[in-house]
């Protein structure tokens, strides 16, 4: 019976598209390589929360980040100190300064903005604003196809 019951949350767990935090990468990364799929949002931003909620509750988006990519959902606000690729991003201004760096797109910061990285942590799409459950789906498969 508890074989039964360790397989079925097994399942469960990996069945979900879990978001992990930046400080995971460096590790996730050395057992499988794949790309970082960064969500940029705040709290307040009901855009924000559309996305998310896109990310995590579509079907087809949440299997193609599921299978290809790490996912890290990034509160601009965070006042708390970020380990990234080597560095310490700290909170200034109001924004933590990775959130800065992510999101800033034709000198602007915007939200939501949907990062992604390659293994290298270098940004290979960028996106300030709203994506359609379409455009999304599209960008995605068409990185995770990509070999990084």
């Amino acid at each position: 019976m508890s074989v039964v019951f360790v397989l079925l949350i097994t399942l469960t767990v990996r069945a979900q598209n879990k978001p992990v935090q930046f400080e995971e990468l460096k590790a996730l990364q050395t057992i499988e390589p794949r790309p970082v799929v960064v969500l940029i949002r705040t709290d307040w931003c009901k855009y924000c929360h559309a996305m998310q909620n896109t990310m995590l509750s579509n079907p087809k988006i949440s299997l193609l980040l599921r299978n290809k990519f790490y996912t890290v959902y990034l509160n601009a606000e965070e006042k708390k100190n970020i380990f990234f690729a080597g560095r310490e991003f700290k909170f200034k201004s109001g924004v933590n300064e990775l959130a800065g760096e992510l999101a800033t797109v034709n000198g602007r910061i915007s939200y939501p903005t949907l990062c992604i990285l390659n293994t290298k942590n270098e940004i290979i799409y960028q996106y300030g604003g709203f994506l359609s459950v379409k455009a999304m789906e599209y960008a995605l498969k068409k990185i995770g196809s990509a070999a990084y």
